[in-house]
């Protein structure tokens, strides 16, 4: 099979191409201006690799799978449209109110520690616009008031004067019984008619998800509203311009739950964190090929730091309480953790603590580092890496990007050297050290707090300054892994995702009686609950096109015990339950996984055990990826020296060092350090008492000696 798989992000676009058992890796710098222009780029210079222009590649191509920071961009920038929200009566206020923790959702701990600064997020739906109307559905879908369809209409058209060009309808248990939410999108199409140059769209929250949690849900599909129309012009350009070249595909859109689906079936608020999300399938799809069963998934970019955990060869930890920007929501998302350190992560001094700080502010792709000499002023992690002699100034960016020396010299002396009192390569030296600690603290907090051993863990090191930092972060990890994709690897991850929909129902079921511990005999109702799900998605996947007969249907559970406020997901090994012994089953993996993520203290079955959501996951395998297989060659990496330049190492200072070319070496060589092995779109760093050798499958392994 043909594919293309683009990641798009704050610095390069990464594009992975698979052509008739070719594999060929590209980066090109992001455009932020218009996302379709690196989209398109990155494509070309695939192409151009195997002597093909567009017109002639991309009708041969079986399908393209995207990833992209769109929705994370637009949020940061808060340029979307004006929207009105429509609730019930009395609960206007609501997403205002908030939950407690909303004055510290989606800040940095940093943040959080200064009470005097918190404060709640400026809302994207301001008090004005947003209005209730007459109307009441109770919690189990009973019409308690009928919905008043002239209110309904005057709501609108005070929205309308007050300029809003979108609406949100979310209405009280919406998700249990749709109905009025349906007739005040059948009101606002009267009004306003579908083809209309004037068009408003309109999102229902039981369409964006279908489960409880008033605020989680609302939120949700202001999120989605907000993003809808600008990711709808961004992905519409591209989907033209693919079809002018021919192409006739799917273009599948990569989802924050680790599957993915077409761009048209495709929620906006599903593709925030796509990226991270990506690398993460990526390391667990790599790990499970080669053994490894507790990966910890690594990726430094240019303006965050990414990690993600696969345990057990299981990616399928979510995010407790899911934040998009600094709103909760409703969604299943995998858990990652990002942090602002990155490449381009701006270097500074904290004049209140006369202290060195490495972040979150960036400089991006544009103007970027100092020494991209396009602009910078602010020195940055790249800048450091340039001055301790780690990055080759004629070979950045397969030499298609040459850096200045002098100007990232001049800029860290202005900035970190002088204030501090220390030399120019002292100061380098520190922000480096800085950035490897904030992103060493991230994964111990991910490993060490979640109660796991490092030790048992292996580093897979990815994007462009993964494996140049990765011996300062990896700490008491005794291994990591460095890949010849590394620097596309969220683009690889999306290669081997399959197509996953997921489907929510919110309903309360108790699996186990209080003090008695009797497990239910009401199979029926936990049946139905299942076979509700599989209907819809059975239905869906028809709709697209796919082959309902090859999807694969696993069931998860929002679970808790009585008594608690902690609900866990847990992975039901059943879809169906017919007997005591099935009920069972399903308990026991629940306090399994209970137990692992809280403790087996708070373990409390005499509360009784109830099932909150029900969550159907249905995939549609894809053709995967083999890892290639090498002869062996010997340790002897000699052949593969290219030059000796000076480079800074700890204890001994700049010194010089061999510097090995990446393409050149091969399966069973090792480099000892201390030396620097360049490749076109990354560099390995090995220090003084690490060893680099390749494995059979032309794989990195960075040890400890």
């Amino acid at each position: 099979m043909n594919t293309i798989d683009i990641d798009v992000g704050g610095t390069f676009t990464d594009l992975v191409l698979n052509y008739n058992g070719e594999t060929i890796y590209k980066k090109t710098p992001t455009t932020p201006y218009d996302l379709s222009v690196c989209f398109l780029k990155v494509i070309e210079e695939g192409a151009k690799e195997l002597g093909m222009n567009l017109e002639n590649l991309l009708p041969k191509i079986d399908i393209v799978r995207y990833s992209t920071t769109v929705a994370m961009n637009r949020l940061i920038e808060r340029k979307g449209p004006r929207l009105g929200l429509i609730t019930t009566e009395g609960h206007e206020d609501a997403v205002l109110i908030g939950k407690g923790a909303q004055w510290v959702d989606g800040t940095r701990v940093t943040e959080r520690r200064n009470l005097a600064i918190q404060e709640k997020p400026k809302p994207l739906i301001p008090r004005e616009f947003i209005v209730g109307i007459k109307e009441r559905i109770d919690s189990f879908g009973n019409v308690v008031r009928p919905l008043d369809e002239d209110d309904v209409r005057e709501k609108v058209r005070y929205l309308i004067d007050k300029g809003v060009r979108g609406f949100v309808v979310s209405l009280l248990w919406a998700h249990i019984n749709p109905t009025h939410e349906k007739k005040v999108k059948e009101i606002i199409r009267e009004e306003y008619k579908e083809y209309y140059l004037g068009y408003l769209p309109v999102v229902l929250s039981h369409e964006v998800i279908g489960k409880s949690g008033e605020y989680q849900r609302t939120m949700t599909a202001i999120l989605d509203a907000y993003l809808h129309r600008t990711m709808q012009i961004e992905l519409s350009a591209m989907w033209d311009r693919l079809r002018e070249y021919g192409y006739q595909g799917p273009f599948m859109m990569v989802h924050n739950s680790g599957g993915m689906a077409e761009v048209f079936k495709t929620d906006a608020v599903r593709t925030y964190n796509a990226g991270p999300v990506a690398g993460l399938m990526g390391s667990y799809y790599v790990g499970l090929s080669l053994g490894y069963r507790n990966i910890i998934a690594s990726d430094v970019g240019g303006t965050s730091f990414d990690i993600g955990l696969v345990v057990e060869q299981n990616v399928r930890n979510y995010e407790f309480r899911p934040i998009i920007d600094r709103w909760m929501v409703g969604i299943t998302m995998l858990q990652t953790l990002s942090i602002g350190a990155g490449g381009g992560s701006i270097a500074w001094i904290n004049e209140q603590l006369n202290k060195l700080e490495v972040g979150p502010q960036s400089a991006g792709s544009y103007p970027g580092p100092v020494c991209y000499d396009l602009g910078g002023t602010e020195p940055t992690v790249t800048d450091a890496d340039l001055v301790l002699g780690y990055l080759n100034p004629r070979y950045y960016y397969g030499g298609r990007m040459r850096l200045n020396v002098r100007k990232a010299q001049n800029a860290i002396k202005e900035k970190i050297a002088e204030p501090l009192g220390l030399d120019v390569i002292e100061s380098a030296h520190l922000v480096r050290k800085v950035v490897d600690s904030n992103m060493g603290a991230a994964i111990r907090k991910e490993i060490h707090l979640r109660g796991y051993n490092p030790n048992d863990f292996v580093v897979f090191a990815y994007g462009g300054g993964g494996p140049t930092h990765v011996t300062g972060y990896m700490e008491d990890v005794p291994e990591a892994v460095i890949f010849p994709f590394s620097p596309v690897f969220s683009a690889l991850g999306s290669s081997v995702m399959d197509i996953v929909h997921i489907y929510e129902l919110s309903k309360r079921f108790m699996l186990m009686e209080p003090i008695t511990k009797q497990f239910t005999t009401n199979y029926e109702e936990f049946n139905q609950a299942v076979e509700s799900l599989m209907e819809r998605a059975k239905k869906e996947l028809e709709g697209e096109g796919l082959p309902v007969e090859e999807a694969v249907f696993s069931l998860e559970l929002d679970m808790l015990y009585g008594g608690q406020v902690h609900r866990k997901r847990a992975s039901s090994p059943l879809l169906f339950i017919e007997s005591e012994e099935d009920v069972r089953a399903i308990y026991n993996r629940f306090e399994q996984e209970f137990s692992e993520t809280f403790s087996p203290l708070v373990v409390h079955p005499e509360g009784g055990v109830y099932v909150e959501n029900f969550v159907l996951r249905a995939s549609i395998p894809t053709q995967k990826p083999r890892l290639p297989e090498y002869e062996l060659e010997g340790e002897d990496a000699s052949k593969s020296l290219k030059e000796k330049r000076e480079a800074f190492w700890e204890d001994e200072g700049m010194v010089e060092t061999s510097i090995y070319d990446y393409a050149l070496l091969k399966p069973g060589n090792v480099v000892e350090g201390p030396a620097i092995i360049e490749s076109e779109y990354t560099t390995i760093i090995v220090p003084q008492e690490f060893s680099y050798s390749v494995d059979k499958h032309g794989f990195g392994r960075l040890k400890r000696r």
